[in-house]
């Protein structure tokens, strides 16, 4: 039989805690699906110095323990399983956390479109687990992780995927960055106020990024460019030590002196669950009428009421809310996610208030 709940939180990064903290609070059933793993970004992050309240710093896996006990304490379940399917078409929507026998959870995000319809297929003919009176979506966004060698294994050890949390650690060391968009010039920048160089690195001769974008980092002092290049490999025992470089014209390679490499080619929004659902923009990024995107101000002047926005947190489907790294296409930081995650649950609430006799 399916269990019932009145606010169905998915994703335990600070959106989501933060929200179920408020709920929980309003007396409101909650249920956080934290996955297999909960904590999202900050479980990959050392220490964490730009989040008010910690003047020491904290690390990021310890913080997301105090935010996960904090829900607790008010009262707010925490099922550490994925959502592996979902219905809102119609209240009280679906929640489904199973998967079929033999069905490999680490593999699901290497599905095809096409395996994954029939994997959603196959889920959905059983009962779902759970039923909600109204869901908030903090599932989050990963960086794009281009998977070069030494990557994955000096991650959080000199390479970083966050400039504006990560910069200050690198006083008067010698940077690089990969990218070529606005991303990649705003951590050149924010790099360049601490390190002693910066290299951007990258593959084309001229970059994405907007004019403007360009025009400080080319002006930089601080800051040189690596044009047609492509980073092969990222070297180091206990730290990030060297790049090894490839032009990309004439083949030649090198290997450079690095003390930290920045990733910034992009992210992706978890939000695949969430396709035919509600939605979400070209990108995958779920609107509401606080994106900062041409779609999210069209929804808010559509959502004008006395000249306010109803709901400012809520999706293309009414009860359905969302918070966090997979509405925020621009800052991607913990604490502008829990904000977000604040923000949906009190919409979530009012809305909840308003529609109690349906």
């Amino acid at each position: 039989m399916s269990k019932k709940v009145q606010v169905a939180v998915i994703g335990s990064g600070p959106a989501g805690y933060t929200a179920a903290i408020y709920t929980s609070r309003a007396q409101l059933e909650t249920t956080v699906f934290a996955g297999y793993q909960s904590g999202g970004q900050l479980m990959f992050t050392t220490e964490v110095e730009n989040f008010p309240g910690f003047p020491e710093g904290i690390m990021g896996p310890k913080m997301m323990m105090q935010f996960r006990v904090q829900a607790e304490r008010f009262g707010t379940t925490v099922v550490d399983m994925h959502v592996t399917a979902v219905d809102l078409s119609a209240r009280p929507f679906k929640i489904w956390t199973s998967l079929p026998e033999g069905t490999d959870p680490q593999k699901l995000n290497d599905m095809t479109t096409e395996q994954q319809q029939e994997l959603e297929a196959k889920i959905k003919s059983a009962e779902p687990e759970y039923l909600a009176d109204s869901v908030i979506i903090a599932t989050g966004a990963s960086p794009i992780k281009p998977g070069i060698p030494g990557e994955a294994e000096l991650s959080a050890k000199g390479v970083s995927y966050c400039a504006v949390c990560d910069a200050a650690f690198f006083k008067e060391k010698e940077t690089y960055v990969l990218g070529g968009g606005d991303s990649a010039m705003e951590d050149a920048l924010a790099l360049a106020k601490f390190a002693k160089h910066v290299t951007v690195i990258h593959r084309r001769d001229a970059f994405k990024a907007s004019k403007i974008m360009q025009d400080r980092v080319l002006s930089h002092e601080k800051i040189s460019v690596l044009w047609n290049t492509t980073l092969e490999e990222i070297i180091g025992t206990q730290k990030v030590e060297q790049v090894r470089v490839k032009n990309t014209q004439s083949g030649e390679e090198q290997t450079l002196p690095a003390e930290g490499v920045f990733i910034a080619i992009g992210h992706r929004p978890q939000t695949s669950l969430f396709v035919n659902q509600i939605e979400l923009d070209q990108h995958g990024y779920v609107v509401t009428c606080q994106s900062a995107s041409e779609a999210g101000v069209a929804k808010a002047q559509a959502a004008l009421e006395d000249g306010l926005v109803t709901y400012p947190s809520m999706t293309s489907v009414e009860g359905v809310f969302a918070a966090g790294d997979n509405v925020d296409v621009r800052y991607k930081q913990a604490i502008t996610a829990a904000g977000q995650g604040c923000a949906a649950s009190l919409d979530a609430e009012r809305w909840l208030e308003r529609n109690s006799s349906e």
